[in-house]
């Protein structure tokens, strides 16, 4: 059965949503609706915010869950810490991640964005509620803004931006502290504001930015900023589940008429038989075009156009077209979480061999962090000749060079550690002696080593060094001797 569908406007890319035909910003005012996806979203959206705020300040024997620390470059999952030397382990975290991305859009388009980004559960769940509370419906807010400056407006929009600033004030604090600490972040807000000028000048800034993104940006910041919406159109394919317009049974899209069927036998002359009415309308799909779709839309778009990269998945047209087709008394689905292949064909959804590709990709790099997280050595040690020095010569014919060592304790417990040389007839002598590295802490110091100049064969002797954690060697290093050759 051939279908009569009808195509999206030619110059619909021509403009985009967010802007006129001359160029400006257009403001949106999507439209509050509910159903059943609206109220997964928002329980979905609840526990990541209670998450988010609670994170930095979740301790676990005395250890933070979550830490960012960039200044020190710590950084803590889970309670577990990482440091500079476990580089190698973000590198393949970060490919992981990215993997992990791909397949998830291949599979469920970018449901990420409407479902579990900050920037939409903050904009959505919290900032535009607020707006909804204080100016009112979609309508009010848009009389409201196109009306002149009166009083009500003034005081509106000032609660309104007022509220803004102290949302955009906690978020900044909570970002500071996943990035310096609780501990840290809470000396922050209660000393003197003049001790803590570049943690409070943070602050600040980090308030406007993330006011000046849910008061001005908004939307934009996922159509035109965020690169992940264009990673669409390489990622996606006929087999995607997206939000998709069922243009199948929605076209041709109309107003639905009612006919009229009263009793028509009295203009009939008698002796006549009546004719049979021939109804030459064309039928009508499932779609009354009532732009409800469009209207609920934060974004702006039209999802029966098709398939768009400002479409971020969050299903409120999926809502307000179900509402609608149960008013109507037709089946709900018109729009739907489904692929182009379920549309076209009524095909369900399967795994095909490129989705088993990169889930095959992803377990496997998921193996590879497993392994290096179980035989992530407890304790670094790096160990440098000093930089710019040569050898020096000491009294009773020894020689010696100066070391500069680093430790790193990745656990939470300290460990007592030992030096020993290789060698008999080298002695090792610190600086500033240390026999127990704190848990979590990052320790340093110097050493001498010294060797009696007889010995020395060769400008660059080998040596070794062991590192002992209850008499037992753990690492062994090594690293060279200057001395002089006669």
């Amino acid at each position: 059965m051939s279908v009569n569908v009808i195509p999206p406007p030619a110059n619909f890319r021509n403009v985009l949503p967010t802007s006129d035909s001359s160029g400006h910003r257009r403001w949106l005012y999507p439209r509050s609706i509910t159903g059943r996806f609206t109220r997964w979203r928002t329980v979905v959206a609840i526990v990541l915010l209670v998450g988010l705020f609670a994170g930095p300040f979740v301790w676990v024997d005395g250890h933070p869950l979550f830490m960012f620390n960039v200044l020190e470059r710590r950084f803590i999952f889970f309670g577990v810490t990482f440091w500079p030397q476990d580089f190698y382990l973000v590198a393949f975290g970060l490919i992981t991640f990215i993997v992990f991305v791909i397949l998830f859009t291949v599979l469920y388009g970018r449901v990420w964005c409407g479902w579990a980004c900050p920037q939409t559960i903050f904009m959505e769940m919290i900032f535009r509620k607020i707006e909804v509370l204080i100016e009112g419906d979609y309508n009010a807010r848009q009389r409201l803004d196109n009306g002149p400056w009166t009083t009500e407006k003034i005081v509106k929009k000032g609660i309104k931006h007022a509220v803004f600033l102290v949302i955009a004030f906690a978020i900044s604090n909570t970002f500071l502290a996943y990035m310096i600490g609780r501990d840290q972040w809470y000396r922050l807000i209660t000393d003197n504001p003049g001790e803590h000028l570049a943690g409070l000048s943070s602050m600040l800034v980090f308030t406007g930015v993330f006011y000046l993104v849910f008061a001005r940006l908004r939307e934009i910041v996922c159509t035109t900023i965020c690169p992940y919406g264009r990673l669409q159109g390489v990622l996606l394919d006929k087999n995607s589940l997206i939000v998709a317009y069922d243009f199948i049974r929605g076209e041709p899209r109309g107003k639905k008429v009612k006919h009229n069927t009263d009793d028509q036998s009295e203009a009939i002359p008698s002796g006549l038989i009546p004719l049979p009415i021939v109804q030459s309308a064309p039928p009508k799909g499932d779609c009354i075009d009532c732009k409800l779709c469009v209207q609920v839309c934060p974004t702006g778009i039209d999802i029966r156009n098709g398939t768009q990269l400002e479409c971020i998945n969050c299903t409120l047209c999926v809502d307000a077209c179900d509402d609608i087709m149960h008013k109507i008394n037709r089946p709900l689905g018109l729009i739907r979480m489904d692929s182009q292949e379920g549309i076209e064909k009524g095909k369900p959804f399967r795994f095909t061999g490129r989705i088993m590709a990169y889930t095959g990709v992803l377990v496997a790099l998921l193996s590879i962090i497993g392994f290096m997280l179980i035989s992530r050595p407890m304790l670094d040690v790096t160990v440098l000749r000093a930089p710019g020095q040569l050898y020096q010569h000491e009294k009773g014919g020894n020689v010696s060079n100066l070391y500069l060592v680093e430790l790193v304790n990745k656990t939470y417990k300290p460990i007592p550690i030992r030096f020993k040389l290789s060698r008999p007839d080298a002695k090792l002598v610190f600086v500033q002696p240390f026999s127990v590295i704190p848990g979590g802490e990052l320790a340093k110091s110097m050493f001498f080593i010294y060797l009696p100049e007889k010995s020395i064969q060769e400008n660059s002797t080998p040596l070794q060094i062991d590192i002992l954690v209850d008499n037992k060697v753990i690492k062994q290093i090594k690293t060279t001797f200057l001395g002089p050759v006669k």
